[in-house]
């Protein structure tokens, strides 16, 4: 099933919550340009991520494959060589594969070293950029302490700063993600008491804004007669933190628009170990105060509703080049943020408001037409994406990629086609052994490890280590606020041996046999035979007359020279 849309735009904001857009249901933050999209397509309503983190959860769409497949499990891990991606598998049906924006990728060094591939080579330059050809790479970390910056790549997004007459070494930092206080001192980003001031920097220099107009020069650069159809990855570092965002973003919003952040008291009683120790972190207990609430909720909304306003300028410029006419466009996000829910900040858990993502896809094929403005419930995973993708370019998934691709193309939900055996459950799963938590807790790296399994009414998360499980019911219980996890009523002991089955089901999935598909598996079987392989024959009366040609016949007349 394919689609006739030429080319694909894969936008993906960082840390965006699905329930913040306001076709998702947010009662003050309106977003229009993402709503139009969303009426002019398919709005997805349980999309999940495969890893709540950055790095992993993108080393998952990037693939199609779940981190304990491709091992990329946390930020900074690399991506080992030999992971295909989607710029490998669009190029076989001649599509090309761009990136505007941050991957969080880091590169297998050692292993390009060990075969010999050069990271100046085009095959070492795609594999060191997660597939891509990149067209402006910067993922929005330039954060610098006593030990140098987080981030060791050059950053063209400071360059562009210093080239508009920002100073200093890290305009980044000094303005893009700073304020000014009364004293005329910098109000760094990195403090939540900041984040109701203005960024010190004019708004078209921000860093949403420059994204876009990145991905304008792009579209504009391909926009020829003779230019090959492409994906392009617009991947926005907003509305990630450093929570704070230039005028008039910074005004738009107040704390009469702060939703009460969901959460209980009840939750921090016996409260699952990891859980305790994710609350009682520096982020937990931050957003514990509702002096950061009052100013952090408003400043992201602020970054939202920018990102939206640039979403609007970008499908603006693809109506008046044509572009909108032929080319599928996808907005999501690599996670969400708890903002103060469950007593958490940032992501991390399985949650909703970290694990689930908003999913927006436009096709703007006429096989589409019957599913514009629709919605669509069913269990999405973020790998679902690749899947798509690949199939939208022509390809075909069955038998022929989904030994490698672990999701499932969403072409038959676009299309309007009925559903075949979907499924029933979402996985997704976090590697928390580079946090403090794994150190609090005394948990070795290789049990530092939580595994969600959730359908449409139970949540269920499982922890290496010998810790017990967590349970949601979330039909009678849709806030996730009450844990089952240590019931002994039959019901819940019932569903808990359910979700390990599912659990146990995934974990013999077949998801290292990348190099061989289906299709040759079936192809390749009896071959040996006709090569000469022919075990277990008695008299040859058993097999095919011509598989014993090579072995009938005359004896050789045999000369043997004993001395």
């Amino acid at each position: 099933m394919t689609s006739n849309a030429k080319n694909i735009l894969f936008i993906m904001f960082d840390q965006l919550r699905f329930d913040y857009l306001s076709c998702y249901g947010h009662p003050h933050l309106k977003t229009p340009n993402m709503d139009r999209l969303a009426s002019n397509g398919v709005r997805f309503t349980n999309c999940y991520v495969q890893s709540p983190v950055c790095g992993s959860s993108r080393m998952s769409f990037y693939t199609g494959r779940y981190p304990s497949s491709h091992g990329a499990q946390w930020n900074g891990f690399p991506l080992k060589v030999g992971e295909m991606t989607i710029g490998d598998h669009l190029r076989t049906q001649g599509m090309d594969s761009y990136l505007i924006g941050k991957t969080h990728m880091r590169a297998d060094v050692e292993g390009m070293a060990r075969l010999g591939i050069s990271p100046d080579s085009t095959i070492g330059a795609r594999v060191a950029e997660c597939g891509f050809d990149v067209f402006d790479r910067d993922d929005g970390l330039w954060a610098e302490g006593p030990d140098g910056f987080y981030d060791q790549q050059k950053s063209t997004y400071n360059e562009y700063l210093k080239s508009k007459g920002y100073g200093g070494n890290n305009p980044w930092h000094d303005y893009a993600n700073s304020g000014v206080d009364d004293q005329g001192d910098i109000a760094s980003g990195w403090m939540m008491m900041h984040a109701d001031k203005p960024a010190n920097i004019r708004e078209e220099d921000s860093e949403t804004p420059y994204m876009t107009s990145r991905c304008i020069d792009f579209i504009d650069q391909m926009n020829t007669p003779d230019s090959k159809p492409w994906l392009c990855h617009l991947s926005y570092i907003k509305p990630h933190w450093p929570y704070i965002v230039p005028a008039p973003y910074h005004g738009m919003y107040g704390k009469e628009d702060v939703i009460a952040p969901n959460r209980a008291e009840s939750e921090k009683n016996n409260a699952h170990p990891v859980y305790q120790a994710f609350m009682n972190n520096v982020i937990g207990q931050a957003f514990r105060r509702d002096e950061v609430l009052e100013s952090v909720v408003p400043a992201y909304m602020g970054l939202i509703k920018q990102a939206d306003d640039q979403l609007g300028r970008l499908f603006q410029h693809l109506e008046e080049t044509g572009r909108m006419n032929d080319t599928m466009i996808v907005v999501t996000a690599d996670h969400g943020d708890y903002m103060g829910d469950h007593w958490l900040g940032e992501k991390d858990l399985f949650h909703e408001p970290s694990v689930k993502v908003p999913m927006i896809i436009y096709d703007p094929s006429e096989q589409a037409d019957s599913t514009r403005g629709t919605v669509c419930d069913e269990l999405v995973e973020s790998i679902d994406l690749a899947a798509t993708f690949y199939e939208a370019s022509g390809g075909v998934l069955k038998d022929q990629l989904d030994h490698i691709l672990e999701g499932r193309s969403l072409m038959p939900i676009l299309q309007g086609q009925p559903l075949t055996d979907w499924r029933e459950y979402v996985v997704s799963e976090y590697d928390y052994s580079m946090t403090p938590a794994a150190v609090k807790l005394d948990i070795a790296p290789r049990d530092a490890r939580l595994f969600m399994v959730a359908d449409k009414r139970w949540k269920f998360m499982h922890a290496e280590g010998g810790i017990r499980p967590m349970l949601f019911d979330r039909e009678a219980d849709p806030r996730e606020l009450n844990d089952l996890g240590e019931s002994t009523l039959p019901e819940h002991l019932a569903v808990i041996d359910l979700m390990y089955q599912r659990f146990n089901e995934w974990n013999r999935r077949l998801n290292q046999r990348t190099t061989v598909s289906e299709q040759q598996v079936r192809a390749m079987r009896g071959t040996s035979r006709r090569r000469g392989v022919v075990l277990g024959v008695y008299d040859g009366t058993e097999i095919e007359r011509e598989l014993m040609v090579r072995y009938e016949g005359r004896a050789a007349e045999q000369r043997l020279s004993l001395e």
